[in-house]
């Protein structure tokens, strides 16, 4: 299956329409300064062949407008583009319009003239941000449909698809398969989905841990035991090989398994039978095998802390499972699959994550893997108090990232796609500028701005936007810093 690209929050595709010819030229002039494509239509019934188009994201309409009115445009649109974002203009004001024009799909209501070239700008940039997140969750969610074909397996990278598509080849065989990856990679799931995938499916799968045994114990669990055979042994038990009998059984943590275990594991790998401790009879099992290790066993054989007989027996096929750290494009899917979750299992309306707080967790180093990940989006879904999982709801380490040296950063971006590294880093980069402007400034706004050579109200729109917080100025000392203008997707620029 090819799944398509992520989208990234870019400048978006504006359409402007307003048979008032000086509003058209003056809204797109403005809109055309911040960035955005514009297209400006100075007739509702070209307007109506427009709203077709498929590369709008936002559109502006005027509502009193000859031949066709901005109302009836606003329908058309809602029906041929339910996703595009419509901005409703108009200089004759009321409630009702108001009221008519929001139950008929329009993101926000803007009165003419505009109180100062700001209000325009910033309604755009807040509706083309709400249409690219859910731009993004529709991605999203259509790459989480693929990953169920792979029970709980998230991923579109490169190195996540070599592993689908190997799981896909082996299910079907009874080859023994070793699973190699640092902890928290998600071993469990690939054995799992190897089972499910099978003709064993309908068989036991029987994980065990062999590292959280002690060896006389992990010999009982494995192979069972007879009463009497050792102090406790009150009852004959049965071993998890025969309670797996037919199916699958995952054996992880394999590194750790003591020598006289691993010379009985490979009597049942060769003969395909088990002996209980204690007893001397052997029972005939038929079990798939699939072991995990975290450590290299190739090194453990070569230094004689693992039988190179059992080694060469285990690893008929080997599943190798990258680190998080080596698949950062995943991470959306990842954080958005727990988002999900956690959400439902919490009862709260969370669906999205901030640009701001997804930069965050696409850079940090995650040696925990996909765990680690785990556990953060569950925190920050009880944490949350809105309707998204925003930078302040992420854990310290994973904000401070966002502050980090270059060497970590780009360690972290090393292995995406130049451009998305490169955008990446740059938004990184910004943020921290940012940051270390207002700390400089002791947290005033405008001061920051004067020293970026940036127009103050630019500014404010970059630290909505970068999630960076400035300070409320007080009553007589000096310009009101507090900022609650919507986001502005484009570049700092100097």
């Amino acid at each position: 299956m090819s799944v398509t690209q992520p989208v990234v929050i870019k400048k978006a595709k504006v359409l402007v329409v307003d048979d008032d010819k000086i509003v058209l030229r003056a809204a797109s002039e403005i809109l055309s300064r911040e960035g955005y494509t514009v297209v400006a239509i100075d007739d509702a019934v070209e307007g109506l062949s427009a709203a077709k188009d498929p590369s709008f994201d936002v559109a502006v309409l005027d509502i009193k407008m000859p031949n066709l009115s901005g109302m009836d445009l606003l329908k058309a649109f809602k029906q041929s583009r339910p996703d595009v974002e419509v901005i409703m203009m108009t200089a004759f004001a009321t409630v009702e319009t108001a009221v008519e024009a929001v139950k008929a799909g329009a993101y926000d209501y803007l009165t003419k003239p505009f109180e100062n070239i700001d209000v325009l700008s910033l309604a755009v940039a807040r509706a083309a941000e709400k249409k690219a997140l859910r731009d993004r969750t529709r991605f999203l969610e259509e790459a989480l449909n693929f990953k169920n074909q792979f029970e709980d397996l998230v991923g579109q990278s490169q190195q996540m698809r070599s592993v689908f598509k190997l799981v896909e080849t082996v299910s079907y065989s009874t080859a023994t398969v070793l699973i190699q990856g640092e902890s928290g990679t998600g071993k469990e799931l690939v054995a799992r989905a190897i089972h499910y995938r099978s003709p064993r499916k309908d068989k036991p799968f029987v994980a065990v841990n062999c590292s959280a045994l002690t060896d006389t114990l992990l010999e009982s669990e494995l192979f069972g035991h007879m009463k009497g055979s050792f102090t406790g042994a009150t009852a004959n038990k049965k071993g998890l090989f025969e309670a797996a009998d037919g199916g699958t059984i995952f054996l992880d943590v394999m590194g750790d398994i003591p020598a006289a275990t691993q010379v009985r594991l490979l009597r049942v790998l060769q003969e395909g039978e088990v002996k209980r401790v204690g007893a001397n009879d052997t029972l005939k099992v038929d079990v798939r095998v699939i072991a995990a290790t975290n450590v290299d066993l190739t090194k453990a054989k070569e230094q004689g802390r693992f039988r190179e007989d059992l080694f060469y027996r285990l690893n008929v096929i080997s599943v190798q499972l990258p680190s998080l750290r080596e698949r950062p494009e995943d991470i959306p899917l990842l954080a958005s699959h727990f988002l999900r979750i956690y959400a439902d299992k919490m009862g709260k309306k969370l669906s999205v994550i901030s640009t701001g707080a997804m930069e965050a967790l696409t850079t940090a180093r995650w040696i925990g893997n996909v765990r680690e990940l785990e556990n953060v989006i569950e925190r920050a879904v009880v944490l949350s108090a809105t309707e998204q999982i925003d930078l302040e709801d992420l854990p310290a380490e994973i904000r401070s990232n966002q502050k980090g040296g270059a060497d970590v950063e780009l360690f972290s971006l090393a292995h995406l796609p130049y451009a998305q590294a490169k955008k990446l880093a740059m938004r990184a980069f910004e943020r921290r500028y940012l940051s270390a402007l207002l700390e400089k400034s002791a947290g005033n706004v405008s001061s920051a701005a004067r020293a970026a050579g940036v127009d103050r109200s630019n500014f404010r729109r970059l630290l909505k936007q970068y999630e960076v917080a400035g300070r409320t100025m007080k009553k007589g000392e000096g310009e009101d810093d507090e900022f609650d203008d919507g986001p502005d997707t484009g570049e700092l620029s100097m």
